[in-house]
């Protein structure tokens, strides 16, 4: 199994990080930001070419407000793809 991963990994040429959710309590993100953050994971894992999760880093944020604890937390996802897709060529242009 060992060497199925190392192969895997070295056909990997191109990694986009995905963040989804964030530790700013003075910027919290909108419902609408926070589907746009799911649909780009999504598009990365199933739109062609299909990419695949090789690594993630997690930051939680902890603050204080009055006798309230707020905890958050921002996933950063580390997508590998065989190539740069098309479609992010694509967005960059716009």
């Amino acid at each position: 199994m060992r060497q199925e991963r190392i192969s895997a990994l070295e056909e990997i040429h191109y990694v986009k990080l995905v963040t989804i959710g964030g530790i700013h309590p003075g910027r919290p993100f909108s419902d609408e930001v926070r589907k746009q953050q799911a649909d780009l994971l999504n598009r990365c894992l199933n739109d062609y070419p299909k990419g695949r999760i090789i690594g993630k880093d997690i930051s939680v944020g902890r603050y204080q407000a009055g006798e309230h604890e707020l905890t958050m937390e921002k996933v950063t996802y580390h997508i590998g793809f065989t190539r740069k897709p098309e479609w992010e060529e694509e967005e960059g242009r716009i």
